[in-house]
C-alpha cells in the first residue's frame, strides 16, 4: 500500500460525500500502511472525524501533527507500535483500542490514561481504575521532586550558574526519585522528567497539580466494580511468628559452617517478615476457594546487558487454570491470563531478539507455561497476549524450563516418561512461533524436575525423577535424536541400588548439586565433577557426597527446593508452611568430611527468606535463584484436604503487610 489519496479516503469514509470535511468515520484497517503512509496534510483536512480505524496494518509510530481535534474512537489494534505519546494531540478521546501490538508495556497503558483526560475505555474495558492508579502514582511523585528540589537547591553554591543547576537538578531527580514497581519504571522517570522540569520553569514554586490533566466529573449512579485478584490477609487466618523459631529435630542442631555467628556463637535471627498476602488464583475470585492448588513460581530475570543472571522482581505463578504476573514490590497482579479446562503446572522465563519489519530489534519477555492438557503456552507478557501454543505431550507436562545459553531452546518433561527438547524459534512478522523438535529423551519413570548441568549446560541434562536421579547427553552435534538416560546416580545412603524417588534439584554453583527425596528428613550436596569423572563406563555412579543437611521428617514429596548461587543458600519449603534456609558457602569453597550427622538449616521461620516466595505447600523460590516447583505423583486435581490447602502466596521481604494491594494494571486474558 503506497500514500493514502483523498479518493481513497472518500471511498472508505462515512458519511458518504465529496467533501473530506464531512467525514465522521474512517476504516483505514488492513490496508498493509506504514508509519510514513499516514500524511498531515491530508488528514488534517478531515476536521469532522470522531472515529478512526487504523487497526491490522503495520504503524511503529503516529505522526504528531494530524490535526484530528475531534477525534473521539481510535482502533490501533494489530499494529507494531512501540509508543503512545503521539496520542496526546487527541485530547478529546474517549475510546482506544491498543490490543495487538507486542511492543507496548505497563507503562504505555499508565502513559495513556495520563496523555488522554476524556478516555472511557482501553480495549474494551473501564479506565477508571488505572486512571485513579496514575493520579495516586502522580501525587507521589510529584511530591518527592518538590523535596529533591529543595533538599538539591540547599546543596547548591550561589555561585553555580541557575542555568546549569536548574538541568542538572532535572538529571538528578531522573536518576534518584524512585516510586512504585520496577515494571513501572519507565512511566514514573517519563513523569519525573515532566514534573521536574516543569518545577524548574516555575522557578521552583509548588507544582502538585502542574502536568495533571484534569478528570470529567464521573457518573452520579458508580459502577459496580468488576472482580478481581486481591491481595488480602483474611480475619480467620492465623498470624506468622515474626520472629524466627527452630524446629525440633532428633539430634541436637549443628551450627552450618561459614554461617553468620551472634556474639555468643549462636546464629543471629533474620529479620524477615511477610510483605504481601495474596490469592489471586481463586475460582471466580472467590477469598473462600482454598482447593485451587499452585503448583510453581518462576522470578523474571534480568535481561539488561551486564545482569547475567540476577533477576527482576516480577515473579509468574500459575495454579488451576491462571498464570498470574506479580510485582514483588507492591503486590501488584500485573498479568492473569486464564485457560478454561486447563490446570498449569510449570512456568519459565525467556527473552527472546525479535526484528520488526522495519528493521528495528526489541526484547520480548516470553513466558512458557504448560500443565494437564499437555499444551506449551508461549504468553508475550508486556504486551499481553498469548502468541503460540506447541502441542508437546498427549500426557501431562509435569515442569519445563528454558537452556541457559540458548534462549529459544526449551526442554519439556511429561507423564509420558518423556523428556523433549524444543527449539520455539522467534516470531515471525505476525508473532507467530513455529516450534521445531530438536530432541526426545526416554525415562525410566515420571520426570519431576529438570536442571542443565551448570558447567557443561550445552552437553548434559540432570532429571529428577520418580525412580531417581538420571542424566542425558544432550549435544546437538550428536547424530541421535532419540535417546535413553547415559547415568542413573546412587544416593548410597541405606541403599546401594538406584530407585528413590528424587523430588528436589538444584546447582548451588557450578559443580555442587543440591538433591532431596532420595532419603527421609535430609537434603543431600554433591559434587558433580567429582563423581562424574569416576564414571568410565558405568551406567550407575554413586555419587560423591559432600554434605547432608537435616531437612523435615514428613513422608510427603514433591516439595520444592530451590538455591541462590551467589549467596550460596538453599531453601526449601515443608509440610507447615515453614521455610528452611541453609547457608552453604563453607562447603562450596572447601570440601569437608561427611558430618556425623545431617547438618541443621542456617534459620528456619514461617515463613522466612529475603526476597523469597512460598505458599502454602511448601514451595519455595529466592530471587536469585532457579526454581524449581512443587509436582504430584499424578495429574493433580483440585483437593479440599485441610493438610494442604491452596491458593494463598507470600511475598517477603519488607517489614509490614499493608492491608490492601493497588494495582497499576489489571490484565485478564482469556487464552
Amino acid at each position: 500500500m503506497g500514500p493514502l489519496s483523498a479518493r481513497l479516503l472518500m471511498q472508505r469514509g462515512r458519511p458518504k460525500s465529496d467533501r473530506l470535511g464531512k467525514i465522521r468515520s474512517l476504516d483505514l484497517s488492513g490496508l498493509k500502511l506504514l508509519s510514513e503512509h499516514l500524511d498531515p496534510k491530508l488528514l488534517s483536512r478531515l476536521t469532522q472525524l470522531q472515529e478512526l480505524d487504523l487497526s491490522n496494518n503495520q504503524l511503529e509510530t503516529l505522526p504528531a501533527n494530524l490535526g484530528l481535534s475531534h477525534l473521539r474512537i481510535l482502533r490501533c489494534a494489530n499494529n507494531q507500535l512501540g509508543d503512545v505519546t503521539a496520542l496526546c494531540q487527541f485530547p478529546q478521546l474517549e475510546e482506544l483500542s491498543l490490543e495487538g501490538n507486542p511492543f507496548l508495556t505497563v507503562s504505555d497503558n499508565l502513559k495513556v490514561s495520563f496523555l488522554l483526560p476524556k478516555l472511557r475505555k482501553v480495549n474494551g474495558k473501564d479506565a477508571s481504575s488505572t486512571s485513579s492508579q496514575v493520579e495516586n502514582l502522580n501525587r507521589e511523585l510529584t511530591s518527592r521532586v518538590t523535596a529533591h528540589w529543595e533538599k538539591f537547591m540547599a546543596t547548591r553554591s550561589p555561585e553555580e550558574e541557575a542555568e546549569k543547576a536548574q538541568a542538572d537538578f532535572v538529571k538528578s531527580a531522573v536518576r534518584n526519585v524512585r516510586y512504585g514497581p520496577e515494571s513501572l519504571s519507565e512511566f514514573t522517570q517519563w513523569r519525573v522528567q515532566m514534573i521536574s522540569e516543569a518545577l524548574v520553569a516555575s522557578g521552583g514554586t509548588q507544582v502538585h497539580e502542574t502536568g495533571i490533566p484534569e478528570r470529567p466529573s464521573k457518573a452520579t449512579a458508580a459502577q459496580e466494580p468488576r472482580a478481581r485478584p486481591m491481595a488480602l490477609k483474611r480475619s480467620g487466618d492465623v498470624s506468622l511468628s515474626l520472629s524466627p523459631s527452630k524446629r525440633g529435630c532428633p539430634s541436637p542442631p549443628a551450627h552450618v559452617e561459614g554461617s553468620p555467628m551472634g556474639s555468643d556463637g549462636s546464629q543471629p535471627a533474620l529479620d524477615l517478615e511477610p510483605l504481601h498476602f495474596l490469592q489471586c488464583h481463586s475460582k471466580n475470585n472467590s477469598p473462600r476457594d482454598l482447593e485451587t492448588q499452585l503448583w510453581a513460581c518462576a522470578f523474571e530475570p534480568a535481561w539488561e546487558e551486564g545482569q547475567a543472571g540476577a533477576t527482576s522482581q516480577t515473579v509468574a505463578t500459575c495454579g488451576g487454570e491462571a498464570v498470574c504476573v506479580i510485582d514483588c514490590q507492591t503486590g501488584i497482579v500485573l498479568h492473569k491470563y486464564k485457560a478454561p479446562g486447563e490446570e498449569f503446572f510449570s512456568v519459565a522465563w525467556t527473552a527472546l531478539t525479535v526484528v520488526t519489519q522495519a528493521g528495528h530489534k526489541k526484547r520480548w519477555s516470553v513466558l512458557a507455561a504448560a500443565g494437564l492438557r499437555g499444551l506449551v503456552r508461549l504468553l508475550h507478557v508486556r504486551a499481553g497476549f498469548c502468541c503460540g501454543v506447541i502441542r508437546a505431550h498427549k500426557k501431562a507436562i509435569a515442569t519445563l524450563c528454558f537452556s541457559p545459553t540458548h534462549e529459544t531452546h526449551l526442554f519439556t518433561a511429561s507423564y509420558d516418561k518423556r523428556i523433549i527438547l524444543w527449539d520455539i524459534g522467534v516470531p515471525n512478522h505476525d508473532y507467530e512461533f513455529q516450534a521445531s523438535q530438536l530432541l526426545t529423551l526416554d525415562a525410566a519413570s515420571i520426570p519431576l524436575r529438570l536442571c542443565p548441568v551448570a558447567s557443561c549446560p550445552e552437553a548434559y541434562l540432570l532429571a529428577g525423577c520418580e525412580g531417581g536421579c538420571c542424566c542425558w547427553d544432550v549435544r546437538l552435534d550428536q547424530p541421535q535424536k532419540r535417546r535413553v538416560c547415559e547415568v542413573e546416580f546412587v544416593f548410597s545412603e541405606g541403599s546401594e541400588a538406584p530407585g528413590r524417588r528424587v523430588d528436589g534439584l538444584a546447582f548451588v554453583n557450578e559443580d555442587v548439586v543440591a538433591s532431596k527425596g532420595n532419603s527421609l528428613g535430609t537434603i543431600c550436596l554433591w559434587s558433580w565433577s567429582q563423581t562424574w569423572v569416576g564414571r568410565g563406563k558405568q551406567s550407575t555412579l554413586a555419587v560423591v557426597v559432600l554434605a547432608r543437611l537435616q531437612w523435615s521428617p514428613t513422608k510427603l514429596a514433591y516439595f520444592s527446593l530451590s538455591t541462590c548461587p551467589d549467596e550460596g543458600i538453599v531453601l526449601c519449603g515443608d509440610e507447615e508452611g515453614n521455610v528452611w534456609v541453609y547457608d552453604v558457602r563453607h562447603i562450596l569453597t572447601q570440601q569437608p568430611p561427611l558430618p556425623a550427622a545431617p547438618q541443621a538449616p542456617t534459620q528456619l521461620d514461617e515463613p522466612t527468606q529475603k526476597h523469597g516466595y512460598v505458599n502454602r505447600h511448601g514451595s519455595v523460590s529466592c530471587r536469585k535463584c532457579t526454581f524449581t516447583c512443587e509436582l504430584p505423583e499424578q495429574a493433580p486435581r483440585s483437593s479440599s484436604s485441610s493438610e494442604r490447602p491452596g491458593n494463598l502466596e507470600f511475598l517477603l521481604c519488607l517489614r509490614e503487610p499493608p492491608k490492601h494491594c493497588p494495582r497499576a494494571f489489571d490484565l485478564e486474558l482469556t487464552i
